[in-house]
């Protein structure tokens, strides 16, 4: 029996539906993003087959784009797969933040951590270390099927759309400006941007596609250094 003035818990099949109203806008502007990934993937020698198998298997669209810029622009696979493997090295403390949440052994909680998006993880927490683990599958579900979609769009599209004429060739540049932003909370994160960005100008000319990338992330790895001893 339920105290009088205590809030009633959702069940799992309105958290889940909870989920799912939530992560609609995002859901809609993540299937525009996915169209522009389909598009600039094929203009840059990818096949529709493994643009749309790519989304599939990755779900993840900073690793997508940085791997295939490093591929257009002639880098190696293992260039674009340590490239890759930054851009998501995020989702690491994000999973370790929720694994408590998640009830059941590794390999259950494993599958279940596959559902950690940036903003779903975000909308799941209620505080005190706690996540609600069926609003995350709702919201991230959704996000899903739209990605989905989206490169579904774009990778059969892509040969009859002009990315540049489109302005797809600034998505590039726009979206990792757009994940880098919120991060510039204070002097440090600050410094490890620019730190990154000299390096990475630097390094243009100079090194094989793909090596400025990995190269500049030394630069958070050392502020991240910097921070722990401190």
């Amino acid at each position: 029996m339920q105290e009088p003035g205590a809030i009633a818990q959702p069940t799992p099949r309105q958290a889940f539906r909870a989920g799912l109203r939530a992560g609609v806008p995002f859901a809609l502007a993540g299937g525009m993003l996915a169209l522009s990934f389909g598009v600039v993937a094929r203009e840059a020698g990818f096949s529709a087959i493994a643009t749309i198998v790519m989304s599939a298997i990755v779900f993840a669209g900073s690793a997508q784009f940085a791997a295939v810029a490093i591929f257009a622009a002639g880098g190696t696979i293992g260039a674009a797969v340590a490239a890759a493997a930054l851009m998501n090295s995020r989702f690491l403390p994000m999973g370790v933040a929720l694994a408590p949440s998640l009830p059941g052994r590794l390999l259950r909680r494993a599958a279940q951590g596959q559902a950690i998006v940036d903003a779903s993880w975000a909308m799941a927490n209620r505080g005190g270390g706690r996540y609600d683990r069926h609003f995350l599958f709702g919201a991230t579900a959704v996000q899903y099927v739209t990605w989905q979609l989206g490169t579904v769009a774009g990778a059969f599209a892509g040969s009859a759309i002009d990315p540049r004429a489109l302005g797809f060739d600034a998505i590039f540049p726009a979206f990792f400006l757009a994940l880098l932003a919120p991060e510039l909370r204070d002097a440090r994160s600050r410094a490890a941007a620019v730190g990154g960005g000299v390096i990475a100008l630097v390094l243009v000319p100079l090194a094989p596609p793909g090596v400025p990338v990995l190269a500049a992330s030394a630069a958070a790895l050392i502020g991240l250094r910097r921070r722990t001893a401190t």
